[in-house]
């Protein structure tokens, strides 16, 4: 009778060993279309955390973005600033968005252990977290990008560099090349670096890159820069040493292979191609500083990436939604009404209007959505009482703001990702 039970037992005990790993990697999932905190994804040396956006149409095998953000920031601010979540919505791709725990709110670009492979420090960090991802979703390994702003776009430069076999591209917003930043003492800050006085030849640059991960003999990934002319705070000779760098990285000509003016104001030189995922790609805003993010760039990200299907990403039907924006002002501060108009043929359910104020200016409050973060580039998020937009119909909101002299109301909007109409 014994053996009669073990005989029975053997088979529901194996069959129990066979499915348990795939429950427990199930578990740890997250919940979809909302931002989750992750814990106890591995190795962190520097205590960062970690958040994780998953669209409901997440894909089989999904690609995955590290979206980095700028020094004061966080994980959520990042998630808030910028429309990667509404972009994953459309192309099921996963978000990713680390977090600095340190005082300054910045990453560490700058010490021995942060600028080389495994070394410690942030990126070993941010490393696990991908790990956590790949296994959780069997997120496709060659399909791993990385973008930030400001201290993100420097951790951007920093990322490829430690782990080339990890990322398969880069977008750089006002950042530093791979190595500017680093220092020796413990500081965070480099300030000639910042400063825009550090100059190196293509080959020092691409050979600090390269010593990195010291006998590395794979494909590099691929890399954006974007800088602003008027940078005061990572001055605008960083952008040309970052091309010197990836350029050299890459084994291509600095001689640009195409150039054009993608928008006014905007110039943009190709670098080995001339397609819309050429080895590396700089885009410089004349006249403008170092917040330079603004709505509607992610979208030529994932063009670079290659993560919105065939080119180009989709634009909306001319007059799919309008927005008219008024403002009364005095003194230092102003209010601003806005009316949202769904002139689509379906109704829109849940909406994120997003806008770039402009500089000078501070939300201090708001009614008819949720406004974050409040300078730069805001989104406004419905409340639960006017997400739905049938076709044909508005939705009022409006926001008060403190301004240094320029009271103007923002020049252009998006809704859920795409452009609207003005007026």
């Amino acid at each position: 009778m014994l053996l009669a039970l073990l005989a029975a037992l053997l088979p529901l005990l194996a069959a129990t060993a066979l499915t348990a790993p795939a429950a427990s990697a199930r578990e740890k999932a997250v919940p979809t279309a909302t931002l989750t905190e992750v814990t106890g994804f591995g190795t962190n040396p520097s205590n960062l955390r970690m958040y994780l956006y998953v669209p409901e149409s997440v894909t089989p095998n999904p690609a995955v973005v590290v979206a980095v953000h700028w020094c004061t920031g966080s994980g959520p601010d990042m998630y808030n600033g910028t429309e990667y979540d509404t972009l994953a919505d459309r192309y099921g791709f996963i978000v990713l968005y680390p977090s600095v725990t340190r005082s300054s709110k910045c990453f560490d670009v700058s010490s021995p252990q942060a600028l080389r492979r495994d070394g410690g420090s942030d990126p070993v960090g941010i490393k696990s977290m991908i790990d956590w991802v790949t296994r959780t979703y069997d997120a496709d390994k060659s399909r791993v990008f990385a973008t930030g702003i400001s201290s993100g776009a420097m951790m951007t430069n920093v990322l490829l560099g430690d782990y080339p076999d990890v990322f398969a591209a880069g977008a750089a917003f006002s950042g530093v090349p791979f190595g500017c930043f680093a220092t020796t003492d413990g500081s965070e800050w480099n300030s000639a670096c910042s400063g825009g006085t550090v100059t190196r030849t293509p080959a020092q640059w691409g050979d600090l890159v390269r010593g990195a991960y010291p006998g590395y003999t794979g494909p590099r990934p691929r890399m954006q820069i974007w800088h602003g002319t008027e940078d005061d705070a990572l001055r605008y000779p960083n952008f040309g040493e970052q091309i010197k760098q990836w350029t050299n990285v890459q084994g291509v000509s600095q001689t640009p292979a195409a150039s054009d003016t993608p928008q006014p104001g905007w110039n943009r030189t190709r670098y080995g191609g001339t397609g819309d995922r050429v080895p590396v790609e700089a885009i410089s805003l004349q006249g403008v500083g170092h917040n330079l993010y603004a709505q509607g760039m992610a979208s030529r990200v994932l063009t670079f990436f290659g993560l919105d299907r065939s080119g180009p990403a989709p634009q909306p039907q001319p007059g799919a939604c309008r927005v008219k924006a008024t403002v009364n002002a005095w003194n230092t501060g102003l209010t601003a009404s806005v009316t949202i108009t769904n002139t689509g043929t379906t109704a829109v359910n849940g909406w994120k209007l997003g806008f770039t104020l402009p500089a000078g200016q501070t939300v201090t409050g708001g009614w008819g959505a949720t406004y974050a973060p409040s300078t730069g580039a805001v989104t406004a998020t419905n409340v639960s009482y006017n997400g739905s937009v049938a076709p044909g119909a508005s939705v009022s909101i409006g926001y008060q703001a403190n301004h240094g002299g320029n009271s103007a109301a923002p020049a252009a909007f998006t809704l859920n990702g795409t452009a609207c109409a003005a007026g």
